[in-house]
């Protein structure tokens, strides 16, 4: 990479870091898809950031499309393109964002794989005979009732939790922060877990959910507590916390219809993102017509 190049590219993660307070994780995905870009034009024989043009662009696109990448994946590493040319753009080293009119394929939908409602309860009636038990059952109960996401879950500190208001302030994407409503079987469990926590934790440890050691609890061992919790609870289907938050989100616009109460409960930015449960509650209005309704089958003949 030429050092002019390399400027920019060191200017725009400061960028990304300290003015826009993107997670590492988010930073990561940055460089990983930038690179990918910086790959390409050295492989074709493109130098010069600045007089990148559309077409150029677009054969990035089709090289990663020929390569293999998914949809979802040439969408992700296009949006970061664009991104670092807005920030070119700002500091007056481009006259144009050679990104903005280039599409990537488009990709099939897929639907989030969510818990029934019974599956749920059955998910997170856990008899809390330890405390590690107790602990699970709350990180589950938070889950299914608040639609956490798993880095928002692990991140939570015990000033954050309202139980007598019923209420959780998280920390999501881009550092926004928004308030949650906790239930009461929620309420009742994560009271439970605070009763026992101190055998693990020390008065100076904030976090929500530790470890035996009295560390916080990180996401990988979430995801392993929760795959060997459904199994011994009998179920079925591999369960991820993801699928808790997809869960909740479907279960609450099929009571509620309110599409707007859950965008704000998940956090999402863009109301199109929470729409696709309503393609969910549409599945199942379309599997009650189906058993339900005279006329929904034709009836076969022999």
């Amino acid at each position: 990479m030429h050092e002019r190049a390399r400027q920019h590219f060191d200017g725009f993660f400061r960028h990304l870091g300290d003015e826009r307070r993107l997670s590492p994780l988010t930073l990561t995905h940055y460089r990983r898809d930038l690179s990918r870009c910086m790959t390409y034009c050295d492989g074709v024989g493109i130098a010069d950031w600045e007089r990148l043009t559309a077409a150029e662009v677009r054969g990035w696109v089709s090289a990663l499309h020929q390569r293999g990448l998914s949809s979802k994946s040439i969408q992700r590493a296009l949006s970061a393109l664009r991104t670092f040319y807005r920030y070119l753009l700002r500091e007056q080293t481009v006259t144009r964002n050679p990104a903005s009119g280039v599409i990537a394929p488009k990709s099939t939908r897929r639907l989030p794989a969510t818990l029934t409602a019974d599956q749920a309860a059955r998910l997170v009636a856990l008899e809390a005979r330890d405390p590690l038990a107790a602990r699970d059952r709350a990180l589950l109960e938070l889950l299914y009732s608040s639609g956490l996401r798993l880095s928002e879950l692990v991140n939570l500190n015990i000033p954050e939790l309202d139980l007598s208001a019923g209420s959780v302030r998280v920390t999501g994407k881009g550092r926004k922060v928004r308030d949650v409503p906790v239930g009461t079987k929620a309420r009742e469990a994560l009271r439970a877990w605070f009763a026992v926590r101190t055998q693990f934790a020390g008065a100076d440890e904030p976090a929500v959910f530790v470890t035996r050691n009295g560390r916080r609890l990180g996401g990988r061992a979430v995801q392993a507590r929760l795959r060997w919790r459904a199994k011994q609870q009998g179920m079925e289907v591999p369960v991820h916390p993801h699928m808790l938050r997809h869960s909740f989100a479907s279960h609450v616009l099929e009571s509620s219809g309110d599409l707007r109460a859950v965008q704000e409960m998940l956090g999402h930015a863009n109301i199109s993102t929470t729409q696709i449960y309503t393609h969910l509650d549409f599945q199942h209005l379309a599997g009650v017509y189906d058993k339900a309704h005279p006329r929904a089958r034709k009836k076969t003949t022999t």
